[in-house]
């Protein structure tokens, strides 16, 4: 099963204006990232719990930005 990280992409370029900056806010490389986002590697709930502090988000937007199903196209 996939995930679509579109939204998250978009908080994270809306509160540090690149992915690397953000990576940074982590203490994550640029590949540790890219990984996560692109679904290679996954989010631990840690990683999560960070994330949304950092992102401003609240416990409710976990689902929206973490979990939402990607639509396979046939």
């Amino acid at each position: 099963m996939a995930f679509d990280y579109s939204k998250l992409r978009g908080k994270i370029v809306e509160k540090y204006v690149n992915q690397i900056l953000f990576a940074k806010a982590m203490n994550w490389s640029e590949r540790t990232l890219s990984q996560k986002i692109n679904g290679k590697i996954p989010w631990k709930q840690t990683d999560i719990c960070k994330a949304i502090e950092l992102l401003g988000l609240s416990e409710d937007d976990i689902q929206t930005y973490f979990f939402t199903i990607k639509v396979q196209k046939v």
